[in-house]
C-alpha cells in the first residue's frame, strides 16, 4: 500500500480529493526545510511544493518511489538522484495558462497607468485639493503600439502574447541569452533589450538562466522600460535592479517572485523602493487564482493516480 505524504498543504487553497486506490494519506499543513526527511520517513509517494529535496535528503528515503511536484517549476528537485534511484517525478503544467498571464496584465497596467501613485495621492488629500477635476501629477502610457518582449516560450508566454496582442502591442520573443544562432520566429536577446518597451520573463531557473537579467542587461534596456517577473526571482540580479529603480534607469518592474521565498534580506523589499511608485511586488501569487488551484489540484492527484497505474504522465524524472 502507498504511503502519500504532502508536506505543504496550506499553500493550495482547493479541493484536494484524495486518490482513488488504497494509500495511507499523511497530511502536514506546512514544513520546515529541517523536518522534510523526517516527515518523509515511510513515504512511497511525496507531495512537494518549494521544499528542496536534495540528493542527502532523498539518500535518507529508501521507500520513496515518487515525487509528485504541486508545481511546475522543478528546480527544488535533485532530478540527478531522482533518476539514479528510479524514482519518478512528476510536475503540473498548463494550470495557470489564464492566472499567471492576467497576472502580468494586472503589474503591466498599475505601472503604466501609474495606479498605486494615484490612489496614494488621493488618499494624501491630493485631489481633493485640487483647483480641477483632475491632476496630471503621474505620466501615464498607453500599451497601444508599445512593444513586449517575452523572454521563455511555453503556455504562460504564449498567454501573455495573446494578451498583448488584444492590447494592440507589438509581440516580440527573445532567443536564449548567448544563445549562437536565433531561432525562426525569435529575435536575438540584445536586440530585444535594445527594443522592448515591456519584457515579461517565463523561464525556468538554471544555471543558463541565473541573473540573465543583471546590470549590463538593465543598462542595455530603454529608459522608460518596464520589467515584469512572474517566473523565478533569481532570473534577475535583484541588487542590480534595485539600483537600477533607484536612479530611475529603467521606467519601472513589477515582480511576484523573489530569490528567497518568503524573503528575508532581500534589495528589493527597501522601503524606498517598495514606496517610489515605480516598483510593484505581490507575494509570488500569480497562480493562485481559485480556479488555477483547483485545476493544479486535479492534475496532482491524476499525475499520483497515473503513476500507481504504471503509466507515464507529466514526468520530468
Amino acid at each position: 500500500m502507498h504511503r502519500i505524504v504532502t508536506l505543504e498543504a496550506g499553500a493550495l487553497i482547493a479541493n484536494v480529493r484524495r486518490p482513488a486506490f488504497v494509500h495511507d494519506w499523511v497530511e502536514f499543513d506546512a514544513t520546515g526545510q529541517d523536518e522534510v526527511a523526517e516527515r518523509l520517513a515511510g513515504a512511497t509517494i511525496a507531495i512537494v511544493n518549494k521544499r528542496l529535496l536534495t540528493a542527502g535528503i532523498i539518500a535518507r528515503l529508501p521507500q520513496l518511489q515518487m515525487v509528485a511536484i504541486a508545481a511546475t517549476g522543478y528546480n527544488n528537485i535533485d532530478l540527478e538522484a531522482c533518476r539514479a534511484r528510479g524514482i519518478v517525478v512528476s510536475n503540473v503544467r498548463g494550470y495557470a495558462r489564464e492566472t499567471v498571464p492576467e497576472h502580468v496584465f494586472a503589474l503591466l497596467l498599475a505601472l503604466s497607468r501609474q495606479i498605486g501613485s494615484f490612489h496614494r495621492s488621493v488618499a494624501a488629500g491630493r485631489w481633493q485639493r485640487s483647483e480641477q477635476f483632475c491632476y496630471f501629477d503621474y505620466p501615464i502610457r498607453d500599451l497601444a503600439g508599445q512593444t513586449l518582449g517575452i523572454l521563455g516560450s511555453g503556455t504562460l508566454g504564449d498567454g501573455v502574447a495573446r494578451l498583448a496582442e488584444a492590447f494592440g502591442m507589438r509581440v516580440i520573443r527573445g532567443e536564449r541569452k548567448g544563445a549562437d544562432t536565433v531561432r525562426e520566429g525569435y529575435v536575438a536577446f540584445p536586440q530585444l533589450l535594445r527594443e522592448a518597451d515591456v519584457i515579461s520573463l517565463h523561464c525556468p531557473l538554471n544555471d543558463a538562466t541565473r541573473h540573465m537579467i543583471g546590470a549590463a542587461e538593465l543598462t542595455a534596456m530603454k529608459p522608460g522600460a518596464l520589467l515584469i517577473n512572474t517566473a523565478r526571482g533569481g532570473l534577475v540580479d535583484e541588487a542590480a535592479l534595485a539600483e537600477a529603480l533607484r536612479h530611475r534607469q529603467i521606467g519601472g518592474a513589477g515582480f511576484d517572485v523573489l530569490s528567497e521565498e518568503p524573503p528575508r534580506d532581500n534589495p528589493l523589499l527597501a522601503r524606498d523602493l517598495l514606496d517610489a511608485g515605480n516598483f510593484i511586488l505581490t507575494p509570488h501569487v500569480a497562480w493562485s487564482s481559485r480556479e488555477a488551484m483547483q485545476a493544479l489540484a486535479d492534475q496532482l492527484i491524476g499525475n499520483i493516480e497515473a503513476f500507481a497505474a504504471g503509466e507515464a504522465r507529466n514526468r520530468v524524472a
